[in-house]
């Protein structure tokens, strides 16, 4: 489906939840001091249509898991405009009740900053009678035994019905700085003229926009929206075609995925709401000329409207990259010193020497993993959250972070730019000052798991982590000097990945709230 394809920058409408590597996510442990908190977005229901889905996201300021944790719903002030059902999530939700019902999960779920939505799925569909314009609000909150309840009231709305149908799917072909052409077209299926429409694009890292409309925006180059003040009629058809260029350092021979939706102005702004709770940006209007869908009228009215089938507003474009460019991943070790006691830190990580930019945003699992071994005589006391203890085959998914291992494993980020340098830092006790004591650090090690494929300089995977070196330090696998640690560059590994899909889908999606970023 359309609908399911990974849309990196929706940052959270609701997300598959996937660990890199595809592992289970650890267990958390209880934080008295965490604060639990919910959030819904506005909601426009088409009069007359099945309704719509949306799901409560939930999150806690730390890590928490919660026996019996309780959604519940208030439909109190929705009387006369819409009913509100539940969906089949996986909480056991109770029959309504006087306008309220509760919803309780069945057994122990962990919560964190990031959030989850999923547990609960309502169905919110417009009461026979109600009209354009009606509106109320729902209110939704979360509670847990030991911790204060809080709650969220979002605004529900009847707009008039319309159907719009995005154009099907399309297959393109170019190369890394390629010219690329994407057609956006919609047509109006309905009964009922669609007063403007709004594109909202999700375009993969390096399909850059060449020109800027002043109706559309943008973040960089990244194309983001366009907004059409046009009449949609009834039966007809509209269309436009957007120029782009592939970016010199994609990755090839590799696939890049490019989706637009188009919603009616009212659900446009519902979905503005949404990002803005999350501090996201449509990014800035371009400065160049005014881009018109063809053969459209002049605008004659706005209206309050949502779509009756969303399902079929999207188009999604595969666009294959043709020719052989990767990139180099190389390991970053350490040189350290210090004395029997001290606690020395090591910076260790990768940096990609180019020529190609990776980016696994769309399956959301970690581009390479970095192994690190302890050197003798040392105990790693401060081990980065992320990272796993491991003894050169198996990992323990059980105890992320857990101190006193003599081999880590730790997932890169899944985006990696030319340039970048992604480090993690482990605070190590000497207990004994062993001269020249070696450990190591290695990207790329082989498993049986996702990852780089044909990294181009093998050579420098591993690079030495040494405490108290005798005359020399920390390199690769010779006599090379280790990587510089520092960069413009410099971020974090990223231990999740995630898998972004479309707002409203039935079923378990774990939401991603929080940390989410653009990557330009």
């Amino acid at each position: 489906m359309q609908q399911t394809t990974a849309r990196r920058w929706l940052a959270g409408l609701a997300v598959v939840g996937a660990l890199v590597a595809g592992t289970a996510a650890p267990a958390f442990a209880q934080a008295p001091d965490a604060e639990l908190g919910i959030y819904l977005n506005d909601s426009t229901i088409a009069a007359g249509s099945a309704g719509k889905i949306e799901s409560p996201i939930l999150f806690a300021s730390e890590p928490v898991t919660l026996p019996e944790a309780q959604v519940i719903v208030d439909t109190r002030d929705l009387a006369g405009v819409a009913t509100v059902s539940d969906a089949d999530g996986v909480m056991d939700c109770e029959p309504p009740s006087g306008g309220r019902f509760t919803c309780t999960l069945p057994f122990e779920m962990s919560f964190d900053e990031f959030g989850g939505s999923g547990y609960v799925n309502l169905l919110i569909e417009a009461v026979a009678g109600a009209e354009e314009g009606d509106s109320g609000q729902l209110t939704v909150s979360f509670s847990a035994a030991g911790f204060d309840t809080v709650s969220f009231t979002s605004d529900v709305r009847v707009g008039e019905g319309v159907d719009l149908a995005a154009a099907g799917d399309l297959e393109l072909t170019t190369r890394p700085g390629g010219a690329l052409t994407i057609p956006a077209n919609v047509s109006n299926v309905g009964d009922t003229t669609a007063a403007g429409v709004v594109a909202v694009f999700f375009h993969d890292y390096g399909i850059n926009s060449t020109q800027k409309f002043s109706n559309c925006t943008y973040e960089g180059d990244e194309l983001r929206t366009c907004a059409f003040d046009q009449d949609l009629a009834p039966g007809a058809a509209y269309g436009t075609e957007l120029t782009f260029r592939m970016g010199a350092d994609t990755a090839a021979p590799s696939g890049k995925g490019a989706e637009h939706t188009f919603m009616t102005p009212a659900e446009f702004e519902d979905f503005s709401a949404y990002l803005a709770d999350l501090g996201i940006s449509f990014g800035q209007p371009g400065t160049g000329g005014v881009l018109e869908l063809a053969e459209a009228e002049a605008l004659r009215s706005r209206r309050v409207q949502a779509d009756t089938d969303p399902s079929n507003n999207w188009t999604s474009v595969y666009v294959q990259v043709q020719g052989k460019q990767f990139a180099d991943l190389a390991a970053i070790g350490a040189s350290l010193t210090g004395e029997k006691g001290d606690v020395v830190e090591a910076e260790v990580g990768l940096t990609n020497k180019g020529p190609a930019t990776l980016d696994s945003s769309r399956s959301g699992n970690s581009i390479t993993r970095v192994d690190v071994k302890i050197p003798v005589g040392a105990t790693a006391v401060v081990v980065p959250e992320e990272c796993v203890p491991f003894d050169g085959r198996d990992v323990d998914w059980e105890h992320y972070g857990k101190p006193g291992a003599a081999w880590y494993r730790c997932p890169s980020s899944i985006f990696i730019k030319v340039g970048d340098v992604q480090t993690v830092t482990f605070g190590l006790r000497i207990d004994k000052v062993v001269p020249n004591a070696t450990g190591t650090v290695t990207i790329n090690a082989k498993c049986e798991c996702d990852g780089i494929q044909g990294d181009l300089d093998a050579s420098n995977d591993v690079a030495k982590l040494v405490i108290n070196p005798a005359g020399g330090t920390g390199g690769g696998e010779g006599d090379d000097p280790g990587l510089p640690l520092t960069g413009a560059a410099t971020t974090s590994l990223i231990a999740v990945g995630v898998v972004l899909v479309l707002a409203g889908a039935v079923g378990f999606l774990v939401a991603r709230r929080r940390r989410v970023r653009f990557v330009a």
